[in-house]
């Protein structure tokens, strides 16, 4: 979580710059705007110079005032995620659609979904590029009791009900032949290591898997749920709930500050920290991010070795910041050293050929317009030279490898 954590922050920085003029920032305005993200003084300037890969800093060409602004990688890697982002937006209507069928009454708040739109592939502006744009499925009113937006679907299409736990549970059927009602409500356990299993604890976790329980796409408004057996059925449908809710994700997790906005719509529990750590073998939740204050919620059968078993577009692109930010500092000073010999070389040829040209005779006004020339190529080459810091945060590596192998178990 690590990597995450300096994520955030690294989109962050680069949504700032990007909404400056010219995608450009003065590093004299760097304190003052970055004070916005939650940096303290001279903590902005240290922190992108960590990130070579990312953020570029350079001196203007005619102002002299140093500037920091996006590497060419960084760019290149905004435009493949907002190419994959724009491909799958039919995946991401039928996510919405799925999330929104999911609730109580058919209908989720517009902020909610708001908040939780990068998690589910959806675009910024996906009030009108996805709601808006689809009126045979969504429909935005108004509540006039709250005076909030509210998304509801036009109609519960029925091939949208299935879960994606019961899809894997028929693939266990067909491909192991197992017993028909040991998998009917089965959920996919996967115990993190270290993590010691009782003959009693094995039997409970035996009995559970065949509680059966109400479909989180099911309404539930009308059953009676004062029964133990009721109460039963509700906890599991929260497992599935939250389940079938990671598995629209494109990176199946979701922070459980996400999760909450959805607990009144989807009857999940109030003491919600409480009821994942429970069903650990299912669910794993970090704290590592933001100093133990942000709970990441993964699901485990998803990830192998760290990585997603079926990953998307989408992902991939992401991951490709994730690899820009880990890069170290040593290989973005070797592509500097890379252009400066390519200048020097080139600065090279351009006086051996001013010396052969003066020995042939040739003008001095020629000479003098092919060095401007030259000085306008060294510029240019001057620009996409960045700084020379390298990066301090040499542990990255070892907390990577331990949260792989805690979310693998």
């Amino acid at each position: 979580m690590e990597i995450e954590k300096k994520t955030r922050k690294v989109l962050k920085f680069q949504s700032l710059i990007l909404s400056q003029y010219n995608r450009t920032l003065p590093i004299s305005r760097l304190d003052n705007l970055a004070g916005r993200l939650g940096f303290k003084q001279f903590e902005a300037g240290a922190f992108i110079l960590k990130f070579p890969h990312v953020f570029e800093v350079y001196e203007h060409p005619v102002q002299r005032v140093l500037y920091c602004r996006l590497t060419r990688k960084a760019v290149n890697q905004i435009m493949q995620e907002k190419e994959a982002l724009l491909a799958q937006i039919p995946d991401a209507v039928t996510r919405l659609r799925k999330l929104i069928m999911m609730s109580n009454e058919g209908r989720l708040r517009l902020e909610h979904v708001r908040i939780a739109r990068y998690e589910f592939g959806l675009p910024d502006d996906f009030e009108y590029s996805v709601v808006l744009k689809y009126p045979q499925f969504f429909r935005l009113v108004d509540a006039s009791e709250t005076r909030n937006k509210y998304i509801e679907v036009v109609d519960r299409d029925r091939r949208l009900t299935v879960c994606a736990i019961e899809k894997v549970r028929e693939r266990e059927y067909r491909e192991k032949g197992m017993d028909a009602e040991d998998v009917r409500f089965k959920f996919m356990v996967n115990f993190p290591p270290g993590f010691k299993i009782g003959k009693y604890y094995r039997i409970a976790v035996w009995k559970w898997q065949r509680v059966p329980y109400w479909s989180p796409y099911e309404d539930i408004s009308g059953y009676d749920l004062r029964s133990i057996e009721a109460q039963k059925r509700m906890e599991k449908r929260a497992v599935a709930t939250i389940h079938e809710l990671l598995s629209l994700t494109v990176e199946k997790k979701i922070t459980m500050e996400r999760i909450a906005h959805f607990r009144m719509a989807m009857n999940l529990p109030n003491k919600l920290k409480g009821f994942l750590l429970q069903h650990q073998e299912i669910f794993y939740v970090s704290t590592r991010g933001n100093h133990g204050k942000l709970h990441t919620v993964f699901l485990r059968e998803a990830y192998r070795k760290g990585e997603l078993v079926e990953p998307n577009g989408l992902y991939l692109a992401r991951r490709k910041l994730c690899e820009l930010v880990l890069s170290s500092s040593r290989k973005a000073n070797v592509d500097r050293g890379l252009v400066h010999y390519r200048g020097d070389r080139e600065d090279d040829e351009m006086e051996r050929f001013r010396r052969e040209c003066s020995e042939d005779g040739f003008e001095g006004g020629k000479e003098g317009k092919d060095g401007g020339r030259e000085d306008d190529l060294n510029l240019d080459l001057s620009c996409d030279v960045g700084s020379d810091f390298t990066d301090e945060d040499g542990d990255v590596d070892g907390i990577e490898k331990l949260e792989k192998a805690q979310l693998n178990g």
